[in-house]
């Protein structure tokens, strides 16, 4: 029997070891982030006009990224994105979603055109779009003239990122597409609607996660808290369960898991749900709402019957700070901007126990307090069905 064991044990650890050298010959070094310096842009968005003309240019520059995109063959695509091998046909289906969301983005950002023209051309589908990215250009002598070659590059850097995740969504599931409509991701929301969320929390005592709370209750805001059983666990050992509570004041919190650790493919993956689960509603259960942030977007595809076993919503996200490596606190906020200005409504997904959260989100009110842009109640949002 022993035998057996050891020799069952030995096949798993070989094939453990195989699935890391597929991942590792599937993928090659990380693409450069995208992040565009909005000082590019000659003006502020301190209106709903003008945080549509914006919105209108980065849609038909990111339409333009990816209409290139398609002339590429297999091994070119594959290389630019850093990849040996590449999934075509859920690139094919990201590409089509893609081209749907500009269209409905551009014709609810074209609503404004009477009051400023800037951008806008007789579109009224995604054929019109797309032969309008083709040979959309902006001349050298135009007021908008120096923002051009620098969201050229973001959008094509941005553009890269979602391909190769959808490129390897066959194997490591991300939050580039969903399994089926009871996955979340903010695509719901109104125009003009966006939700903050922030992962892979609480930090330590007296750290960024208490900051950004109290900052956040100054503004009258409430954003979701996807949080970590073991971090909320060893919270609550250093000092109580009150300030536990007080922490979260006037916040929601989801789960994402007892650890930052991929729920695709780890066999416990269930025990963490359900004990981190367990964890948030005992100890924060007037914060508590009943829905779990994947870490890294990685779930199985077949986990949707357990989360609506657990009573949960699994939300993903489609605007990312990329807070977690080498961006500043600035330049993660101007990506979140630009992305805002590009999808018009959705769920923005920060780090709380980064120290750059808080700055990042205090530049990203100011650049918006005027440009007719609403944040989604996190209990409403939390209340809805997908």
């Amino acid at each position: 029997m022993r035998g057996e064991q050891t020799g069952d044990l030995i096949v798993r650890i070989a094939l453990l070891l195989l699935t890391g050298l597929l991942s590792v010959g599937a993928q090659a070094a990380p693409l450069p982030l995208a992040t565009l310096d909005r000082s590019h842009w000659p003006e502020q968005l301190d209106s709903p006009t003008l945080f549509d003309v914006a919105s209108r240019a980065e849609i038909l520059a990111f339409a333009q990224a990816l209409q290139a995109s398609e002339a590429l063959d297999e091994p070119a695509l594959a290389a630019r994105l850093g990849l040996k091998q590449i999934n075509l046909a859920s690139i094919a289906q990201v590409r089509q979603r893609l081209w749907q969301q500009l269209w409905r983005n551009y014709d609810r950002a074209q609503q404004s055109c009477e009051q400023d023209a800037s951008f806008c051309y007789a579109i009224d589908g995604v054929a019109e779009l797309r032969r309008q990215a083709a040979t959309f250009e902006v001349a050298s002598d135009s007021f908008y003239a120096g923002w051009a070659a620098p969201s050229r590059e973001f959008h094509q850097r941005y553009l890269n990122e979602l391909l190769r995740k959808a490129a390897l969504f066959a194997q490591t599931a991300s939050e580039v597409e969903r399994f089926s409509d009871l996955e979340r991701n903010g695509d719901e929301l109104n125009d003009r609607l966006f939700m903050l969320t922030f992962d892979a929390g609480p930090g330590p005592l007296d750290g960024s996660t208490d900051a950004l709370t109290d900052y956040l209750r100054r503004q009258k805001l409430g954003a979701t808290f996807f949080v970590l059983g073991n971090s909320l666990q060893t919270r609550r050992d250093k000092t109580s369960l009150a300030d536990l509570r007080a922490l979260y004041q006037g916040q929601c919190v989801g789960i994402q898991g007892w650890q930052y650790r991929s729920h695709g493919q780890w066999q416990d993956w269930q025990d963490s749900v359900v004990r981190s689960q367990a964890r948030v509603q005992a100890d924060l259960p007037d914060q508590y709402v009943p829905l779990f942030r994947p870490p890294y977007g990685q779930r199985r595809a077949d986990s949707q019957g357990f989360f609506q076993g657990q009573g949960l919503q699994v939300v993903l996200w489609n605007i990312d700070a990329q807070d977690r490596g080498a961006l500043s606190a600035e330049q993660s906020a101007q990506r979140v901007l630009t992305l805002m200005l590009l999808w018009r409504h959705g769920v923005i997904q920060f780090h709380d126990a980064r120290p750059q959260a808080q700055e990042a989100v205090a530049w990203l009110l100011k650049q918006t307090a005027q440009s007719g842009i609403g944040w989604e109640d996190c209990r409403h949002f939390a209340g809805k069905s997908g």
